[in-house]
């Protein structure tokens, strides 16, 4: 494991060594917690993008999309257990 040095303004360190006594850990357990979330978090968001931009490119490219009233009906339905079919994909091209 590599050592790396941070330099935390007196503010956030006592709000980290207050949490971390909160949660039972240690300063640095929950600084290295608190990082690999951030991180986590980062790269999820950043294949959410990914995946947004390549959704819109393929609707734009199929000229196909679903009709949000007939996706949400289907949702609520499938929620109380209800049998019902998907919706089907439209034009929306002109």
């Amino acid at each position: 494991m590599s050592t790396t040095s941070l330099k935390l303004p007196e503010d956030v360190k006592l709000l980290a060594a207050a949490a971390a006594k909160q949660q039972g850990v240690t300063p640095h357990a929950f600084m290295v917690d608190a990082i690999r979330a951030a991180a986590t978090n980062a790269e999820r968001r950043a294949q959410f993008v990914a995946d947004a931009v390549a959704s819109r490119k393929e609707a734009v490219k199929s000229g196909k999309g679903y009709a949000a009233a007939e996706v949400h009906a289907y949702l609520q339905a499938r929620v109380q257990g209800k049998s019902t079919p998907k919706p089907r994909a439209k034009t929306w091209r002109a």
